[in-house]
């Protein structure tokens, strides 16, 4: 049996009809059940319902075999994983945005950035060569700039309507992100046959 980590929320929905074209079957709604995990109908493939920032711990500790994680959860945390394959769904993007329409030549030192992807936002404004004060938080993000708490926020963003929404603009983006198939070294070996045959067999739905 694989295990698997599925990250809970928008690309659950996604994952689950990505293994049910390969020919899983799951025996209820993987989206609206409160089981914590379950089992695909074969016994061949138990899935873990994880939050998406859990999903990479899981895999690296050795917990699940595999995992479905975004880009940004990955390049935000650094985990010592495989990536396998890139699902094309999900898509989003972190962005640097404020309530003043500026060019990215515009930014300055010592301006604080609120957000919830502290060390990505820390690698952007490292690489440009700029000092910057950062706050972390886990929700409302578009808030910070409007209350004075920050004067920038870096922050994911698929459609740009809500940045629209609370009067703010995006002034660069740091990346671009899609779900991603990841796998754990040790499984990856032990493994290596089922895991590469699913992978195979999965990169033919991926358009």
């Amino acid at each position: 049996m694989i295990t698997i980590a599925a990250a809970k929320g928008y690309l659950l929905k996604e994952t689950i009809k990505l293994l049910e074209k390969e020919g899983y079957e799951f025996d209820e709604d993987l989206t609206k059940t409160r089981k914590l995990f379950t089992t695909d109908l074969s016994g061949k493939l138990r899935v873990l319902l994880v939050r998406p920032t859990d999903v990479p711990v899981y895999v690296e500790q050795g917990a699940a075999d595999l995992g479905v994680a975004g880009k940004d959860i990955l390049l935000e945390h650094k985990p010592t994983i495989l990536t396998l394959l890139d699902l094309k769904f999900g898509y989003c993007k972190l962005v640097i945005a404020g309530p003043k329409k500026i060019n990215v030549s515009e930014l300055t030192h010592n301006l604080t950035i609120a957000s919830k992807f502290i060390g990505s936002a820390k690698a952007y404004f490292k690489q440009k060569g700029l000092k910057a004060n950062f706050i972390k938080l886990y929700g409302a993000i578009e808030l910070a700039p409007i209350t004075g708490l920050s004067d920038l926020i870096c922050d994911l963003t698929a459609t740009g309507a809500t940045l629209k929404e609370n009067k703010l603009h995006v002034i660069d983006t740091v990346f671009e992100s899609t779900a991603h198939l990841i796998a754990n070294p040790v499984s990856f070996r032990v493994h290596d046959t089922t895991i590469r045959d699913l992978v195979s067999k999965l990169s033919k739905h991926i358009s």
